[in-house]
């Protein structure tokens, strides 16, 4: 007769199995796989140990065991589900920037590309603001002023 605690050993020696064969073939990366190792290892450690989790609940004031196993695992799902959106997150904010400084070294390299992508409109709008701005004045840099002064 199995019992839980094997089922519950094979459920976790099956987990990490495959998540270390998700990270050999490079379809998980690191962070990501410590997660679930360390939730693998919890779900076998308490098949090991059974007993750990009911003197972990009345420690806690549970009075039913199995509660906290569903109270620790949904808070853990809440828990990963936050640090997935922090790091799309911060992907995005990456990939924003990202597109932006190739923007920027595109419209730097050839700027004529970047008149033709306007429309016609939009050409005549840029030449009026253009033609508006004041020109720049060059200003002497200090170390010709010092040789003009010789």
């Amino acid at each position: 007769m199995i019992t839980y605690q094997l089922t519950s050993m094979a459920i976790g020696v099956g987990l990490a199995a495959i998540i270390l064969f998700l990270v050999r073939r490079d379809h998980l990366h690191g962070p990501y796989a410590i997660w679930w190792i360390g939730a693998a290892a919890t779900v076998a450690l308490l098949g090991l140990f059974p007993r750990l989790f009911d003197v972990l609940a009345n420690k806690m004031g549970v009075s039913y065991p199995p509660v906290l196993a569903i109270v620790l695992g949904f808070g853990l799902l809440l828990l990963k589900m936050l640090t997935m959106d922090l790091d799309r997150s911060r992907q995005e904010r990456l990939i924003r920037r990202l597109a932006q400084r190739l923007a920027m070294l595109e419209a730097r390299e050839n700027p004529s590309s970047l008149q033709s992508s306007f429309p016609s409109g939009a050409k005549e709008e840029e030449t009026r603001v253009n033609a508006t701005e004041p020109e720049t004045v060059a200003l002497p840099s200090p170390a010709r002023s010092g040789k003009e002064r010789e």
